[in-house]
């Protein structure tokens, strides 16, 4: 059995009228792969420094899904308007 694959990103949002469109344009990739929202947000705290003002942890059946999500045409769309949006990391990792 594989394990599941996740994304992180720690993003500061400077447009948030434009983050709504990146809001959008992924759930049609995220729909595809089967993405689950463990975080979208929400309250936070940052202990040791700065981390971004929006917080996401998305999990997917698979490393493997993740990655496919990632690249596929519907999430690179979607990614526009992220990288137009905000500044930030994100990063794809295995499960334990």
């Amino acid at each position: 059995m594989s394990r599941k694959g996740y994304w992180m990103a720690m993003i500061d949002v400077r447009d948030p009228d434009v983050c709504k469109q990146y809001i959008e344009a992924n759930a049609v990739a995220f729909a595809k792969y089967g993405a689950k929202f463990a975080v979208r947000a929400g309250r936070y705290a940052s202990p040791e420094g700065a981390t971004g003002n929006r917080h996401v942890l998305v999990e997917f059946e698979s490393y493997d899904k993740a990655i496919e999500c990632c690249h596929s045409p519907e999430y690179r769309h979607a990614s526009k308007f992220r990288l137009a949006a905000s500044a930030g990391h994100f990063v794809i990792v295995e499960g334990a």
